[in-house]
């Protein structure tokens, strides 16, 4: 979502990296340049002027005028600043109390709420191993209850049997109870939303939060909302000493200055971000890596991780050894189309990549068409398991069968097996690790390599 703040602040560096010394007057006409762009991006006044400042003060200081590239100098300061801007370190979710933990969702009507809450639940159950209990206290927004159930069986979560009726303060006793009847270590209370920030709603929570006590108060935002969004964070952490916030749709496009102002407001940390539609897309909010991201140097530490979660240690081990064979199928080609999806696709993997920002634009203006991932697919499905073995037995009247069986045209037949030749090829020079020219694989990713 940060997509044109990015592009802004990278011309903007290109620049300074260019100069092999700067005096203050450049530093200045670059922190005009970068006032503008945040201000457009929709970051609070307050908290550019502010950010602008602590930069300037140290991008004329001896700092960089000493330093051989005075440059990336300035682009280490940013990046430090916007760091600190974002939180300074990651804020993990508190767990450290006597089980079960209460958690009290809290936001505005159509925030992602509900969802936020099952997101939350499952990260919370496959990530850290915890036993948890959903309840939904919005007895006012019709079938709420019945939404987070659905959800909950989705996810694989249990959730708190209703009750007609029973108002949020009974419900919310009555989640305790069953929670630790029932053993869980954590129990999520999801809250009604409202329209807008009102006494009543404000009301009726405080009175949950008297009986819960709850150990986490998380705020759930909307990205896209900018600006009213950081107002109404100021408004539920005044009332309610928010312990953190979840902001909904990071992938979305908007211009990001939500994300970028509300910790420095409200002073409260952003601990999770919502970045899709399924239960799974929902990953812990690190300052640094995101403000890598902004700079245009990418997120490798995020891609490997997320690299660990889709290729099984097994899986990577077995593609170590093929390719250290020379080994490298079409059904080893299809694996990395299959994990390259998972991972977001081509644009989720160059997003994450360092000095790939113009790439990417470039690929996004060319209108390159992901579907292709799903033809090759086809066409790969639609051969016989000798054949992905052995390409060189595919032949003429092979290829048309194949075309004909997968929907799609020799010609993109012949492209596949073009690319799978190159890829093969690189993938044999890739596994020769140690020889002169020859790039030795981080450990454990070797099989998303394609």
């Amino acid at each position: 979502m940060f997509d044109s703040l990015s592009d802004r602040l990278g011309g903007i560096f290109d620049k300074l990296k260019g100069r092999g010394v700067l005096n203050e007057a450049d530093v200045s006409a670059a922190m005009r340049e970068v006032r503008v762009a945040l201000l457009e991006a929709d970051v609070a006044l307050p908290v550019v002027k502010s950010f602008i400042d602590k930069v300037k003060n140290r991008a004329v200081g001896e700092e960089v005028t000493k330093s051989v590239t005075p440059g990336q100098m300035v682009i280490k300061i940013v990046n430090d600043e916007l760091t600190a801007m974002l939180g300074g370190e990651t804020a993990e979710l508190n767990l450290a109390a006597v089980p079960p933990v209460p958690y009290l969702m809290v936001g505005l009507q159509g925030s992602g709420k509900t969802t936020s809450t099952a997101k939350i639940a499952k990260f919370l159950q496959d990530k850290h191993k915890k036993k948890v209990l959903m309840a939904s206290l919005d007895v006012r927004r019709p079938a709420a209850q019945e939404q987070l159930k659905l959800l909950g069986e989705q996810a694989e979560v249990a959730t708190l049997p209703i009750i007609e009726g029973q108002m949020p303060v009974d419900i919310a006793k009555r989640a305790l109870q069953a929670a630790k009847l029932g053993g869980h270590d954590v129990v999520m209370l999801d809250t009604a939303g409202r329209l807008h920030v009102e006494e009543a709603l404000m009301a009726e929570l405080e009175a949950v939060r008297a009986v819960t006590n709850p150990v986490e108060t998380l705020l759930v935002a909307d990205s896209l909302t900018g600006q009213d969004a950081v107002n109404v964070a100021t408004q539920f952490n005044e009332r309610f000493s928010l312990t953190g916030i979840v902001l909904t749709r990071m992938d979305g496009d908007a211009r990001g200055g939500a994300a970028l102002s509300m910790c420095s407001v409200t002073g409260c940390p952003i601990k999770l971000v919502g970045t899709g539609e399924r239960i799974q897309d929902l990953d812990a909010f690190h300052p640094e890596r995101v403000a890598s991201r902004i700079l245009g140097m990418g997120d490798i530490v995020s891609l490997v991780e997320k690299a660990g979660e889709m290729v099984e240690a097994e899986d990577a081990e077995k593609m170590v050894k093929r390719l250290k064979k020379g080994l490298f199928t079409l059904e080893d080609y299809q694996n990395q189309l299959a994990q390259m999806r998972k991972m977001g696709g081509m644009g989720g993997v160059l997003g994450m990549l360092p000095g790939v920002g113009k790439m990417k634009k470039a690929l996004d203006a060319a209108n390159v068409d992901e579907s292709i991932f799903v033809r090759q697919n086809a066409i790969i499905s639609s051969m016989t398991p000798e054949e992905r073995v052995k390409t060189k037995l595919i032949g003429a009247s092979r290829k048309k069968r194949i075309a004909a069986g997968s929907g799609t045209s020799v010609q993109e037949v012949n492209k596949l097996l073009k690319q799978h030749q190159q890829m093969a090829q690189m993938m044999k020079r890739l596994s020769k690790g140690g020889k002169k020219g020859a790039p030795q694989l981080p450990p454990g990713f070797e099989g998303l390599l394609g």
